[in-house]
């Protein structure tokens, strides 16, 4: 989701500084961009040591969230050819899910922007146990719906989600946004999803909706 259907890494940036001013610590754009993708849970720790401050993790991300909830809320920046791709794989009877990293309560604004049943499962990074790097996000949505990983094109950003679905079995799309992303042998790279439909092929894949 983050940065791949919507560009909220400015917002979780801009979240990131606030919170480091509030607790009398220093942040930067480097310490920024190594949280692109990660389980929160693993940033929030990331963040207590980097900033020095012995407050939970749990505590620092949930700070987060609320900054960045009221910042979707007031509006979602979606990512060019993102809402048009799933539209059109929902027309083609293609079975989605949405695996992030982010907490159900910030995935909801997001989701209300969008028709109903546009996802046949969400996995979210407060459902799993163990979050991307690790395949289980991608492995569970696959369970759910009812596929195996290695029958399901992920759509990444990060070299952190790329990592997670094709450790899962997963071939994978990916936009870098924010990151670079150094291409893999079941990894294409395109520029953004713009004009990507469910009858787009990649190259030595096949479709998008096969």
């Amino acid at each position: 989701m983050d940065g791949t259907l919507v560009d909220t890494e400015p917002a979780w940036i801009e979240a990131e500084y606030a919170l480091a001013e509030r607790h009398g610590g220093t942040w930067s754009q480097e310490h920024a961009l190594q949280l692109v993708g990660n389980d929160l849970l693993v940033s929030g720790r990331y963040i207590c040591e980097v900033l020095g401050i012995a407050v939970p993790p749990e505590q620092v991300v949930e700070e987060l969230l609320d900054d960045v909830v009221a910042s979707v809320r007031r509006e979602v920046p979606w990512r060019p050819g993102a809402r048009e791709l799933l539209a059109s794989l929902r027309d083609a009877g293609v079975p989605c899910a949405l695996v992030t990293m982010s907490y159900a309560r910030f995935v909801d604004p997001i989701l209300a922007g969008l028709p109903d049943h546009t996802f046949a499962a969400v996995v979210t990074g407060d459902a799993v146990d163990r979050g991307k790097p690790h395949p289980e996000p991608y492995l569970t949505a696959a369970r759910m719906l009812d596929v195996l990983a290695s029958e399901c094109l992920a759509v990444e950003d990060s070299p952190t989600g790329v990592t997670s679905a094709e450790a899962a079995g997963c071939t994978v799309l990916c936009a870098p946004l924010h990151v670079p992303v150094v291409p893999g042998p079941r990894t294409v790279l395109v520029d953004d999803l713009t004009g990507l439909t469910a009858d787009s092929r990649l190259p030595d894949q096949g479709s998008l909706g096969s």
